[in-house]
C-alpha cells in the first residue's frame, strides 16, 4: 500500500471511518471534560472555558454562569479551563483576569474564592480525578444497558477439542476439559479463557480444569502469533489451540480421521465417526486453508443422531462436538448487569495493563502501540458492524482514556494527582519552577508517544 492508497483510504471512506471516529472520540472528550465540570461547579470552582477540541473556535455560547461553552477547529481532544489557569493544563496560576477589551486586572476577593488554585488539596484532586473517573463510570453504564437490554453472550468454558500439536495439547488438554481458574481466578465462560491467552505472550498460563469430576492444574504456554489486519496494522496474541462450544463442523470438510484418508467419502466418513462415537480420536479439517488443521475430539451420540442416519446422497449432517447449546444471550437484571460490567471494565483494565507491562519489558512489540489512524480504522469497521459493536468499542475506548490519564506523566490527569500527593504530604506545593520543569518533561514525553503513535500507524499501512 502506497501513500496514494492511503490518502484515498482516507478521503474515499471519510464518512464510513472519519465520522465514526470524530463521534466517539468528541462523545468520551465530553463525558471526560464534563465531570472535571461537575466536580469543580460542587466545589465552588468557576469554570471559564469549556472546549471540544483545540485551537480556533468554530462556535459556541455563554451560559448564565459565565462559561464559554465551544467547538474548536482541532476535534483531537479538549479541555476545561478553571479560573486561575494560565492555560487548559493547569500548569501554574495566576490571579488577574482579563476584561472584554483584552485589559488585565486583579482579582476581587469573590472571584479569587472561586479560583482553582485557592481551593484545598482534595477539591483539587476530586476535580482532577473526576476526568478519568467518569470515563470508567461511563462504560460501566454502557456494559450495563448492553446487558440489561440485549444481553450478554455466555459460552460455557469447555474445550470441546484440541488442536493437535498446539500449546494446550503439550499441556495436556483432552476434549472435555473444563476449564473452573486460571492463575487462581476463577472463571465461568469462554472467553475469560481466551482473553487471558491472548495478552500472555511468551508466559505460562496455569489452568485449572475439572476432567470426570477431577481437579487437575495444567500449565501451558501460548503460542506467540502474528497477523496482519486489512489496514497493515501487525498485531501478536497469545494462542492456547482448544476450541469452545461450536454449531458444528461440516461433516464434508473432514479429509482424514485417525490417519485414514475420507476425502470425498460421505459414507466413510459417517462410518467412521459412528465406530468412534465416545471414544477419543483425530480428524483432519480441510477448512479452506493451506493446511488441513488436526483436532483431538470425542464426540457423543447424543446430540449427532441426525449425522449418524444421515443420507449421504442428500448430504452429511454436522458434526457436533459437545451437547448442549454452544453460546446462549442472557439478559441480566439490572444489579446482576452492574456487577459483570463493573466486573468486565476491572478485566479490560487489568488486560491493557498487563500488554502495556509487556511492552515495555520487550515481551510485545512495541509497533501495536497505535494512533488516530488505528483507532478510527477499528471505529469504523466497529459502525459497520452495527451498533452494538459500536457501543462496546466506546466502552473499551472510555476505559483506555480513562487509564491513560491516570498515568503519572505531567500534564496527564495523573501527573497533577502526583502533584497533589506530594503536597499533601509536605504540607506544601512543589515550587513553581519544579512543575515548570516537570510540565515541560511530560509534554516531550507525550508529544514523543503521540508521534510514535501516529508514525506508526502511517508505517505499518506504507509499508
Amino acid at each position: 500500500m502506497d501513500i496514494f492508497d492511503i490518502f484515498y483510504m482516507i478521503t474515499g471512506n471519510i464518512w464510513a471511518y472519519g465520522v465514526p471516529f470524530l463521534v466517539v472520540l468528541s462523545l468520551l472528550v465530553f463525558v471526560h471534560e464534563w465531570g472535571h465540570y461537575s466536580v469543580a461547579k460542587l466545589c465552588g470552582v468557576h469554570v471559564d472555558v469549556f472546549s471540544i477540541g483545540f485551537g480556533k473556535e468554530l462556535f459556541g455560547f455563554n451560559d448564565k454562569s459565565g462559561t464559554r461553552w465551544k467547538f474548536s477547529l482541532i476535534p483531537l481532544g479538549g479541555y476545561v479551563k478553571m479560573r486561575g489557569d494560565v492555560d487548559p493544563a493547569s500548569a501554574g496560576h495566576e490571579d488577574t483576569l482579563k476584561n472584554e477589551e483584552g485589559e488585565v486586572r486583579p482579582m476581587s476577593e469573590e472571584e479569587l474564592k472561586k479560583a482553582f488554585f485557592n481551593k484545598p488539596v482534595w477539591k483539587r484532586a476530586a476535580i482532577v480525578f473526576a476526568g478519568p473517573g467518569i470515563n470508567f463510570l461511563f462504560a460501566i453504564l454502557l456494559f450495563v444497558g448492553l446487558y440489561a437490554w440485549v444481553g450478554k453472550a455466555v459460552t460455557p468454558p469447555l474445550a470441546t477439542a484440541v488442536i493437535e500439536g498446539s500449546a494446550a495439547h503439550k499441556a495436556g488438554f483432552e476434549p472435555h476439559d473444563k476449564v473452573i481458574a486460571i492463575n487462581g481466578d476463577s472463571i465461568n465462560r469462554f472467553d475469560q479463557i481466551r482473553r487471558s491467552v491472548m495478552i500472555s505472550v511468551g508466559d505460562g498460563v496455569e489452568f485449572t480444569v475439572l476432567r470426570d469430576g477431577q481437579e487437575l492444574i495444567l500449565t501451558a504456554y501460548p503460542e506467540v502469533i502474528k497477523t496482519e489486519d486489512r489496514f497493515g496494522f501487525e498485531h501478536s496474541y497469545g494462542f492456547l489451540g482448544v476450541i469452545g462450544a461450536n454449531n458444528g463442523i461440516r461433516s464434508e470438510s473432514i479429509v482424514k480421521l485417525d490417519g485414514i484418508d475420507t476425502a470425498n467419502d460421505p459414507a466413510l466418513i459417517r462410518d467412521l465417526l459412528a465406530e468412534r462415537m465416545g471414544r477419543r480420536f483425530v480428524i483432519s479439517v480441510d477448512e479452506g486453508g493451506e493446511q488441513a488443521r488436526s483436532l483431538v475430539i470425542q464426540p457423543l451420540a447424543v446430540g449427532n443422531e441426525a449425522l449418524l442416519e444421515s443420507n449421504v446422497d442428500e448430504g452429511l449432517e454436522p458434526l457436533y462436538l459437545a451437547s448442549g447449546a454452544s453460546e446462549e444471550i442472557i439478559k441480566l437484571s439490572l444489579i446482576d448487569s452492574v456487577g459483570a460490567s463493573v466486573n468486565e471494565t476491572w478485566e479490560i483494565t487489568k488486560g491493557t495493563l498487563y500488554a502495556l507491562g509487556q511492552i515495555i519489558t520487550g515481551s510485545r512489540s512495541a509497533t501495536e502501540l497505535g494512533g488516530i489512524i488505528r483507532i478510527g480504522a477499528i471505529a469504523g469497521d466497529m459502525a459497520q458492524a452495527g451498533l452494538i459493536a459500536l457501543i462496546s468499542f466506546t466502552a473499551i475506548l472510555s476505559i483506555n482514556l480513562g487509564l491513560i490519564n491516570l498515568f503519572p506523566i505531567p500534564m496527564l490527569d495523573g501527573g497533577h494527582l502526583l502533584f497533589y500527593a506530594v503536597e499533601a504530604v509536605k504540607g506544601s506545593p512543589l515550587s513553581e519552577r519544579v512543575q515548570e520543569y516537570a510540565f515541560r518533561f511530560g509534554l516531550v514525553v507525550l508529544a514523543g508517544l503521540m508521534l510514535f503513535a501516529n508514525l506508526n500507524d502511517i508505517v505499518q499501512i506504507a509499508f
